[in-house]
Order: structure tokens, then C-alpha cells, then sequence
């Protein structure tokens, strides 16, 4: 038994026993200091300055860098720490384009914040002029980048690097000429970027924020001659209550059903639907490449920029990559092609589907060329939140409602596409059935999740009754890279892998409230989706009786039919060569 570690913080005895650094430290011990680059996912950076502290017999010294000593004696608040905080704001802010109060991230950024809690009201240093502002990046569906609004914390460049082993961000120049840009001062759009949008949800001010589409939102709803749908995705259930003062992870599906009525959509719809869809294209993809001798590994399709990934940096690689569309693709075309067969007044050429997603890659996903016009409008969790707050909506206060027939019904299986290993997890469940006809009993298949970072890569083995199939579960796409080289060089030996390239899956997408600063909260959402999966009846997709409506009377009656494929199918292209082609 090792004896007990303590230090010494404004005079008070704390334990510590692993935490990487002091700033882990005080903030287990119930205390904080500012800081703007720090983010418990990422390496340790120490750019802002604004995490100070005094050691005594060591000076001044970064809290997020210093590892703890056993007997220091540290010190919060003193003149020194106040004095050297408040000059880097006032610097930050004298390069900064301080038009607040129509900045996307007013309200919520951190700048924004400790200017305010160090009561910055003048600035000595001289500020920059309108005329050396730089040109604002809004040439993508997903993303808006104003470097006149970045304050070189980092945050950005180590979450596309350290996450998704892609750089496209990194620094410029040197000294006060130094900036945060993608390579030769491209737009995001010209290289490429993935659209996943962490680097947004770690940014600390407005300098990387989500496009959004509220206003055309708004417009299609007050268009009388439209009939204005939306489909909610799995992740948005415990996400958006945060944004009232709801836990996370607690489950508000029913109170968004109602707000969504409320803010004035024809009919309310759940992606969960179409969650349960994709398992049935998918698990009969499978089975039809693994009893066929098809391509394998299969990789889910689910996570556009995965699929972007893949296009861009790997085209080798598409055709392991599932035909099947994601949830979202799936229900948009199946809405505006069926709906008016289930509601009278209903006409294909005037119904809008709007989708709320936990992800940016999403809003890149509904302008792929080869899902053009099928899904009009995506809206984030942030920015659904925003429609409910700018109605007047006291959300805690709805009464729950239920989506919407007949494309609301779900089962669990479909709701825990929200967490890393859940898509593959649901696939096993019903491919199971597909090939046996007998039902799966154990349907936890527990050494498929995880959400932090030490449970970025999974493998599991399922035994289909004599037939082993190894599947793997991996979030990031640098983790992601390593599977697809041990396929290249021939080492790999499983037949399934899901990729989603936000650290623990969609629970954690670039779309929903901001959470860097907590790793725990994408495992509390996750664990209110796995709660839920438990809570209900139907927990396999083939048992969702909606589902079996809609191939009775829509799909031919099976999965992978011709009308299927016409609907729920798509292609991929090479990006990397810009052949434009399309590959079966």
C-alpha cells in the first residue's frame, strides 16, 4: 500500500493520485482556474497563460502543465496570477474582433466569459484596425471559420490532429503574424476536411462555429404551400435537454416530439425509424458478402465523414464501404416518396424534410451529390435548441408527445446507433436472426462499447451459431487508419468494422452542446441511450412493426429488393484523384 499524495492548495490539504496535471487536480478538489486551451482530451498545450498559479519555491507556473508533486503548496488567486491573467485578455482582445453581440458564440464563449469575471473594461494595447481583418471562411455547408476571432489556443489544431490524424488546421507564419489556417490559406472546402466539426466544439470563441440553417429553417415553415417534416437522430434524446438545464444522458425524446410541433412542423418523425431500416439493408449486405464471398471487411456507411475519409484519402478502400445510406439518408427519400400514401393533401414536390442531427458532417451529407434534394434542411442539436429558445418554448415544462406514424416507431436497437459500437452492435442482433431464424438471447453484447478514449478500438467475437464473425468498433479515424492499413497489408482478420470518426460516436458529435471541457458527459449520454435500449419492448430491428409495414407495402416485402436499392442504396466517389466517378 503506497502512502497518501497530498498537496497544498490556498492552504487547504488535497489528495491526488493519477490526474495528469495541477489543473486536474483543483478541479477535483471542488476549485477552478481560467483556462482557454486546456481540454482534458487533448495533449496538454499550455498556449493562453490564463491557468496560472503560484508555487511556492517554483514562481509562476502553467497549472495544465505541471504534473503534481507530492507537498507543494500552491496558491489560486494571488496578485501575480490576477495581474497576468488579466493582461492576456486584454491582449487576446486587442486582436480580437470584438463584435459580440451578433457573434454566433455570444452567450457561450470563454473569452467572452473571463473578460467579464476579470471585469476587462479597457484595453492598453493598441487594437487591431477593420481594414487588417481577414476574409471569413463560410464556403462549406458545415463549418464558418473567422480567424479574426481565433486566440492561437490550439484547441482546433490538436482535435483534428490528435482525433482524426488529419491536421487540415495548423499554424502559420510566426510572432504576431502567426495564424490558424488550413494549408496554403485554403478554404476548408478546398482541402480535406471531413466536416466532423470538433475542432468547433473545442474552440473557445467564434472563430470556428456551425453554418447554420435556422433561417431558411423558419422560412420553409411559414411557406403555406410547404408540409414541413422533421426527423430527430438517436444522440439528439440526450443531448439537447442540456441546453435547459437537463442532465445529461436523461432521455428527452417526448418533450422534443412537442417542441417541434410547437415551432410549427406538419409532422415530427424519428431517425430512429430509419436506424432500424439500415440494419435490415445492412445485416442483409452482409450476409450477402459473407455466404457469397463478397468484399470484406464490410464498413458501416452511417458517418458521412468517415465516408468522406474514405473518398478522399482511400478510394482503394470504397468498395468495403456498405451501400446502404445512413438513417438520415434513408428516411428523407422513403418520407417523400410514401407519405403521400399515408396523408391526404400530402405532395411529394411540396413536402421538406428537416433533420436534427448531432453532427456537422451531416449538413456535407445532404449536398453529396448523390443525396442531393432528399434531405433539405439539417439542423444540429445547438441549433434546434436555438428554434425552441427563439419560440418562447418552456421545453422542461412540455408535456411528452410521441412522433408521428407510421415512420416513429423504433427499437432499442435503433437508438443505440447514438453511441460508438452501437450500429454494429444492432446489426449483429438482427443478422443473428437473418441467418438463423432464431432470436439472439443475450442482445448486450457489452465488449461492443465505450466511449472514452481508452475504448476508441474494440474487437469482438459472435458466434452466429457455428459461424464466428469478428467485429470491430473503432471512434476517431487516426484510430480508424490503423484497421484500414492491417487490411492493406493483410493482417487483418475481422469482417465488420464500424467507424465513426467523433470520439465516442454520435453521443459526442460536432453538433451537439458543447462538452470538452467534461469527458464525462459523452458517457453520461450514452449511457441514457443504452438505458432506454434496455426500458423498451422491441429491442432487435426486424421486430419494429413499422418496419415490416413499410417492406410489406413499400419494399417488395424484403430487404435488398429493387425498389431497396433505388431508395436506400447509394454510391461512392474518388475524391482523390477528383475522377468524379461513380463506384459500385
Amino acid at each position: 500500500m503506497t502512502d497518501k499524495k497530498t498537496l497544498f492548495i490556498d492552504g487547504l490539504e488535497v489528495e491526488f493520485t493519477n490526474e495528469p496535471n495541477l489543473l486536474e487536480v483543483i478541479k477535483k478538489a471542488g476549485m477552478s482556474v481560467p483556462t482557454l486551451c486546456y481540454r482534458p482530451d487533448l495533449t496538454q498545450f499550455g498556449a493562453c497563460r490564463m491557468c496560472v498559479v503560484e508555487v511556492e519555491g517554483r514562481g509562476i507556473q502553467s497549472s495544465c502543465t505541471m504534473p503534481p508533486e507530492n507537498g507543494l503548496k500552491i496558491h489560486l488567486n494571488t496578485e501575480k496570477t490576477r495581474r497576468i491573467r488579466k493582461t492576456v485578455l486584454e491582449l487576446l482582445l486587442a486582436n480580437h474582433d470584438k463584435e459580440c453581440l451578433t457573434c454566433e458564440k455570444s452567450g457561450s464563449c470563454e473569452l467572452q466569459k473571463y473578460s467579464e469575471e476579470y471585469g476587462v473594461r479597457k484595453i492598453r494595447y493598441p487594437e487591431k484596425k477593420k481594414e487588417e481583418f481577414f476574409p471569413i471562411d463560410n464556403y462549406n455547408p458545415s463549418i464558418v471559420r473567422d480567424p479574426n476571432k481565433c486566440i492561437l489556443c490550439g484547441a482546433c489544431v490538436r482535435a483534428c490532429s490528435e482525433f482524426q490524424g488529419h491536421s487540415v488546421l495548423g499554424f502559420v507564419n510566426r510572432g504576431s503574424n502567426t495564424r490558424v489556417e488550413p494549408m496554403n490559406g485554403k478554404h476548408l472546402s478546398q482541402v480535406d476536411c471531413v466536416f466532423c466539426g470538433q475542432c468547433q466544439t473545442v474552440c473557445p470563441t467564434g472563430a470556428l462555429t456551425i453554418k447554420s440553417a435556422i433561417d431558411e429553417v423558419w422560412d420553409k415553415i411559414n411557406d403555406n404551400t410547404k408540409k414541413v417534416v422533421i426527423q430527430i437522430a438517436p444522440a439528439v434524446r440526450v443531448a439537447l435537454g442540456e441546453e435547459f438545464n437537463i442532465d445529461a444522458g436523461e432521455n428527452s425524446i417526448g418533450k422534443i416530439y412537442a417542441a417541434a410541433r410547437r415551432i410549427g412542423f406538419d409532422l415530427v418523425f424519428d431517425t430512429n425509424f430509419s436506424a432500424d431500416l439500415t440494419i435490415m439493408e445492412e445485416a442483409n449486405e452482409f450476409i450477402e458478402r459473407l455466404s457469397k464471398g463478397g468484399v470484406l471487411p464490410l464498413f458501416t456507411s452511417c458517418c458521412p465523414a468517415w465516408v468522406r475519409y474514405l473518398e478522399t484519402q482511400h478510394p482503394d478502400m470504397l468498395k468495403h464501404l456498405s451501400s446502404c445510406k445512413s438513417p438520415q439518408g434513408m428516411l428523407s427519400p422513403v418520407v417523400k416518396e410514401f407519405l403521400p400514401k399515408y396523408y391526404e393533401g400530402y405532395k411529394k414536390e411540396d413536402i421538406v424534410v428537416v433533420s436534427v442531427m448531432p453532427c456537422t458532417a451531416k449538413k456535407y451529407e445532404a449536398v453529396r451529390e448523390q443525396l442531393l434534394g432528399e434531405t433539405d434542411f439539417v439542423l444540429t442539436t445547438k441549433e434546434f435548441a436555438r428554434m425552441i429558445k427563439m419560440a418562447g418554448i418552456n421545453f422542461k415544462a412540455l408535456k411528452e408527445e410521441k412522433a408521428n406514424s407510421p415512420f416513429g416507431q423504433y427499437s432499442g436497437a435503433a437508438t443505440i446507433f447514438g453511441a460508438s459500437g452501437g450500429v454494429a452492435e444492432a446489426a449483429v442482433r438482427t443478422a443473428y436472426n437473418m441467418v438463423t431464424g432464431e432470436e439472439l438471447s443475450n442482445v448486450d453484447i457489452k465488449t461492443m462499447r465505450g466511449v472514452d478514449a481508452d475504448s476508441r478500438t474494440k474487437d469482438t467475437v459472435v458466434d452466429i451459431k457455428g459461424t464466428k464473425v469478428k467485429v470491430r468498433v473503432v471512434s476517431t479515424l487516426k484510430e480508424a487508419e490503423k484497421s484500414l492499413k492491417e487490411i492493406k497489408s493483410g493482417t487483418s482478420d475481422f469482417q465488420i468494422l464500424e467507424v465513426m470518426a467523433c470520439p465516442g460516436g454520435c453521443v459526442n458529435g460536432g453538433g451537439q452542446p458543447i462538452s470538452c471541457s467534461d469527458s464525462s458527459i459523452k458517457e453520461k449520454r450514452a449511457e441514457g441511450l443504452y438505458k432506454e435500449d434496455e426500458n423498451l419492448e422491441l429491442r432487435k430491428s426486424h421486430q419494429n412493426p413499422d418496419i415490416k409495414k413499410l417492406y410489406a407495402e413499400c419494399l417488395e416485402g424484403k430487404p435488398g429488393s429493387h425498389t431497396a436499392h433505388k431508395l436506400l442504396h447509394t454510391t461512392y466517389t474518388d475524391k482523390f484523384t477528383n475522377s468524379y466517378k461513380d463506384l459500385k
